[in-house]
This record gives structure tokens, sequence and C-alpha cells, in this order.
């Protein structure tokens, strides 16, 4: 095997269109995204159609200026990468069919990547002392999991959410108060202005000793609490209520992570997902970890949101491994983290 490896990875699993060329695993040469966020937010959420469409699009130009961007030429790749799921199966099926497409065309190895492996995975590209075990918190919006990286590719997970992801609960109830789509980050900016402490917001913990995640009810107890001021005619403090429903969902993701971190003996916590890019899980969870004398690792902003180097990276480890999928490589919306084609 060549000492240089160096990857074409692509990204098309929800409302990003994403291509990266990335060198021995954690040399990013190119990271580049082409967002939805404007089109889908006047329907407050992604329509998958359109995002499919738009995939369509953009993705032959978002993979000529990576390419141009790293200045690499088509012959300089040695690996074709590609995220297969989950996500939205047309989404999905754009950047497999194009990634398939290259590596037939080129006769190289590819390489089909689990979306939330590439989550975790992000944390390695800023992080050259991570390495596993260690536990990380996913946190974005259709996922909430707590898993024990055993390896590179090799995945334990101890907790998941039951109902509302952490990031579906961010959008539910940004969309309540009229802030609108995309939730988190808008949701963290307007908390910064108000008082965490101010409603008293429901935290869920479920079952002594469980480490899985439920939102729904905090997202129920929000409704109902404006649904209340409204019957009453009561001004809502939206800074007020944004604040205190984020300190519910943050303590209750901090708890559970140090819990597991006590429980299975770990020292290295990693955070990965758009949430982990909310200011105060970070802050608060870099607290605990201080506190626990665990250390913290999280990614850059542009790395928590969906992105092709993180995909990049993980196939740069299942590269070396030994992984290689076939032309019959197909979209799998629900796959499961840990499950191999």
């Amino acid at each position: 095997m060549a000492d240089q490896v160096t990857i074409l990875a692509i990204e098309t699993s929800c409302d990003e269109t994403s291509a990266a060329v990335v060198e021995n695993g954690t040399n990013i040469l190119s990271n580049v995204i082409s967002s939805q966020i404007d089109l889908h937010k006047i329907y407050g959420g992604v329509v998958p159609e359109i995002a499919s469409r738009k995939h369509i699009e953009k993705i032959n130009g978002v993979i000529e200026e990576a390419l141009e961007m790293a200045n690499k030429a088509l012959d300089d790749i040695d690996v074709i990468a590609v995220t297969y799921g989950p996500g939205l199966v047309g989404a999905l099926l754009v950047g497999v069919a194009s990634a398939k497409a290259m590596a037939y065309a080129l006769n190289k190895p590819l390489i089909g990547v689990h979306h939330i492996e590439g989550h975790i995975s992000a944390n390695f590209i800023e992080h050259k002392d991570l390495k596993p075990p260690f536990i990380c918190l996913v946190v974005s919006g259709g996922h909430s999991h707590l898993v024990i990286v055993k390896d590179y590719g090799e995945f334990e997970i101890i907790g998941k959410t039951r109902d509302d992801a952490a990031g579906e609960a961010f959008d539910k109830v940004s969309r309540a108060i009229g802030l609108g789509y995309p939730g988190g980050p808008k949701i963290d900016k307007l908390a910064k202005e108000g008082n965490k402490k101010a409603i008293d917001f429901p935290k869920a913990y479920l079952e002594e000793g469980s480490y899985d995640f439920s939102f729904s009810g905090l997202k129920s107890a929000v409704l109902n609490y404006i649904n209340q001021c409204k019957m009453k005619d009561e001004k809502i403090n939206n800074a007020d209520l944004a604040a205190s429903f984020q300190e519910s969902v943050v303590e209750v993701l901090v708890n559970k992570t140090i819990k597991a971190a006590k429980d299975y003996n770990m020292k290295n916590i990693a955070l990965a997902g758009g949430v982990a890019a909310n200011s105060a899980l970070r802050e608060k969870m870099n607290k605990a970890c201080e506190e626990n004398e665990m250390k913290l690792h999280y990614p850059s902003l542009v790395y928590c949101t969906d992105n092709a180097a993180m995909i990049g990276v993980a196939a740069y480890y299942d590269y070396i491994k030994g992984v290689r999928h076939g032309y019959d490589l197909n979209a799998v919306p629900n796959l499961k983290l840990g499950q191999k084609k």
C-alpha cells in the first residue's frame, strides 16, 4: 500500500452538497460545502425532494471546486469515498451514484462511509492526540447517541434517543417561538440574552442507570407553556424560554455523558454532530470534564455540520483496515452505526 493516500470524499446525506480532498487521514486539502438552508427555511425544515434535486444540480461543480482547491487532478486521487447512510434516501443516492461512477471510470477503490462515523471521525482532524478508546456524544438533527469508540471504525452504542433527538427538539421549539429553521443556532444565540433558570422545564433522565435520551416530553412541556401563556394572555419572554429549554437539554446531555465516562473508566470525551456546535453544551461539558479530570475534544464549527472532510477521514481508517465496497453499493437511509455492508 502506498505511503500517501489521497481520498476524494462526497457527502450528500441531507441538505449540504459537499466534496473534500483528504490526504493521509487528517490533512484536509479542501472541503467545499454548498448549503441549502436558505432554500428550505421557508418550509420550516428540509424538503427531501427539493434537497435531492439541488444535490443533482450542485454535485459536479462542488467536486470540481474541491479538486481545484486541493490542486489535484482526478488521476491524483487514490480512493473515492461517499456517505451511503443514514440520511434522506434521494439525497444519499445522488452522492452514491456519483462516487460509483467516478470509482468505475477511474478504476479506483470505493468506500462507503456511515454518516455518524464521519461525525465522530471529525474529531481526529484537529486533535492529533485523540486515539480510541474514548466516549463520544453524537448530537445532531436526527441522532442523539452515546458511543464507545473502541477502535477506528469500531463502535458500541450504549445510549440513544427514544424519540426526538436533541436537534429535532431545537428545531421544533425554534419553530414554536417563531425563530424558524435551522433551530439550533437560533436558539443558541437567543438563549445568551435570557435567564436559563427563568422556567423550570423537565429534565428526562429515564430509569436509573439508563444512558438513553428522551426530549419529546421537554418539547411538549415547552409547547404547553406557550399555549398556557397565550390562553392567559401573558407575554412570553422568548429569550428566557430559549435559555431555559436549552439548559434542560444540555444538562441531561452532559450529566449522562460524564456518568458513562465514569462507568466505563474513560478519561477522553468527544462531541460530534451539529448540536456539538452549541456554545452552552461546549461550555458546560468543558466545565464538567475539568471537575472530573477528563479531557474534552470537539471539532471546529465547520466540521460539526455535515461536510465531506469528515467522510474522507473516516474512509482513510476504513481503507487502511482493508474495507472496500463494490459497485452494488446502495443508499441505506436507516443504516445502523457499526453495520457494515
